[in-house]
């Protein structure tokens, strides 16, 4: 008996996308809007291996922000979580995430989007400790100790 796999369909690459990929945090028209501020670093002279785009950096820290998780936990979707931490690092200290914050905000104010009556604030994270006024006196009668 002669088996033959002409008549089998051809296996081809799926060519779409990934179907289970999450939508990304910033949507082109956004990322148009704050681009500029994530300068693409150029080519180094000496060679070495080509550094990782800006934007996804931004989409791995963004999904650091939102999920709370480690910097080891970044999905192997995401570029290392090394890279990512550099990025957020110099970033943060250049003022750029403050920026591209303003702008965004800008945008949704913009279009209306924004509900500011319904803006709370939440000081649950500010420590209690030592936060008492410098003029209340300590208690200085204290019990004698059990142990």
């Amino acid at each position: 008996m002669l088996i033959t796999l002409y008549g089998r369909p051809v296996r081809r690459p799926n060519t779409t996308g990934s179907r289970t990929a999450p939508p990304p945090f910033v949507n082109d028209s956004q990322w148009l809007l704050i681009a500029d501020l994530f300068p693409d670093p150029p080519v180094s002279s000496k060679g070495g291996r080509p550094r990782v785009p800006p934007r996804p950096c931004l989409e791995g820290i963004l999904w650091i922000l939102q999920t709370g998780a480690r910097w080891k936990d970044l999905p192997e979707r995401y570029p290392s979580p090394a890279t990512c931490w550099r990025r957020f690092k110099a970033w943060v200290e250049a003022g750029i995430f403050a920026e591209a914050w303003s702008r965004l905000l800008g945008q949704l104010d913009g279009l209306r989007q924004i509900h500011w009556e319904e803006g709370i604030a939440d000081g649950t994270f500010a420590p209690a400790k030592k936060g008492a006024p410098r003029s209340a006196a300590p208690r200085k009668a204290k019990g004698p100790r059990s142990c």
